[in-house]
């Protein structure tokens, strides 16, 4: 019985102190190895993944730093979502920033205020970071996402509404581009992704997201990724989530809604689409430029998507902004395939990613079939 009691009196204050860490300093359990990090971050209520945070949407908070005006590019995630960012900024600029002097890097010129960029960050923080931090060619950070330049700015984000207020009254007149993808292609983007961040942001979130052995790739069973953006999985809202959130506001005035597969079939003439949603006027000349510019022979010439973090400032593993980023190089610009991902998979996990679908979408025809191929909208 005494030990049996102490047993039980060791699990109730183990229970107490993880419960107090999880409230006051949740960082400390991505020091810890992987999957323990993550086993505690979530149990004790938080969500995945652990660098992604949305205080900066609040509708009590996003007024205090956007601007009439501001683009949100809200992309699903594997959507081609460094692909808008880039091209919206080639749209904005008419592209004529040949050289990408005003583009170093994407988190750098179109900022995202859904990522923690340091282990134990928050929004409020990394704000007023934005506006001070000085890169290391002496230039302020500030100038580059909010040139005097510019037309409108430019941020990333994967949420979807509510969690962004696309219909909040009053307040500062914000434009919101949202893209979705073939889902299996989406999955097959995401498996080899895991792997693609690099070990230093890897260790710095728990050992998140883990390599992904290709061997698992066409097995019975689903890639880890997969698992996780699965209806139920800890991602579900990265892609059934998202999808079905944004197809609810398709027709706001401030949204655009946009398909990975139209745009990469039409490429001119989903710059021209969305130049008109921006109020930018480009010749045909202008016009020619950009769609170049915005294509992925281009991109990968241009090489400005490594993904660093210059809000950084964990003190025990301060970032190098000029060595040190999130992706190994050439892991985001793809060839972009369009209805290819299902090769990668075994007709078993295929088919139970089309019957998640079915039970997502199934209740709507149109949603299903436009979230699977594309096109024009239903006419209602």
């Amino acid at each position: 019985k005494t030990t049996t009691k102490k047993i039980g009196t060791a699990v109730v204050s183990l229970a107490v102190i993880v419960g107090s860490v999880g409230k006051f300093a949740p960082h400390l359990f991505l020091s810890l190895p992987f999957p323990l990090s993550i086993i505690l971050w979530t149990s004790t209520g938080h969500d995945m993944p652990p660098c992604f945070m949305n205080d900066a949407w609040k509708v009590d908070e996003i007024d205090t730093w956007t601007k009439d005006g501001d683009l949100i590019v809200a992309t699903g995630a594997k959507s081609g979502t460094t692909w808008m960012l880039y091209c919206t900024h080639q749209i904005r600029t008419k592209g004529a920033d040949l050289d990408d002097e005003l583009f170093p890097d994407v988190m750098i010129t179109t900022p995202w205020p859904d990522l923690r960029q340091s282990r134990a960050g928050n929004w409020a923080e990394q704000k007023d970071r934005y506006n001070t931090t000085i890169l290391p060619d002496g230039r302020p950070m500030k100038d580059l996402w909010d040139h005097p330049s510019y037309p409108f700015r430019i941020f990333k984000s994967h949420f979807a509404p509510p969690d962004l207020p696309v219909t909040k009254k009053g307040g500062k007149k914000i434009k919101y581009m949202a893209m979705a993808r073939n889902g299996i292609d989406v999955a097959a983007s995401m498996t080899p992704f895991y792997s693609a961040h690099t070990d230093r942001f890897r260790n710095l979130w728990g050992g998140f997201p883990p390599v992904i052995d290709e061997s698992s790739y066409d097995s019975a069973e689903p890639p880890a990724a997969v698992k996780d953006i699965l209806p139920g999985g800890p991602l579900g809202f990265f892609y059934f989530g998202y999808v079905k959130k944004w197809w609810e506001y398709r027709k706001e005035p401030n949204v655009i809604l946009l398909h990975y597969s139209d745009i990469r079939k039409d490429l001119k003439g989903g710059v021209r689409r969305i130049a008109k949603f921006l109020d930018v006027d480009l010749n045909p000349k202008e016009l020619n430029t950009v769609t170049e510019r915005c294509g992925i022979e281009h991109m990968r010439k241009a090489n400005k998507f490594l993904y660093r973090l210059p809000l950084n400032d964990d003190p025990e593993a301060l970032w190098d902004l000029e060595k040190d980023h999130i992706i190994n190089s050439g892991s985001f610009v793809k060839t972009g395939g369009i209805g290819t991902g299902a090769a990668i998979f075994s007709d078993k996990v295929v088919a139970q990613w089309k019957k998640a679908e079915e039970d997502e979408f199934g209740h709507n025809p149109a949603l299903l079939k436009w979230a699977r191929e594309g096109g024009d909208f239903p006419s209602e």
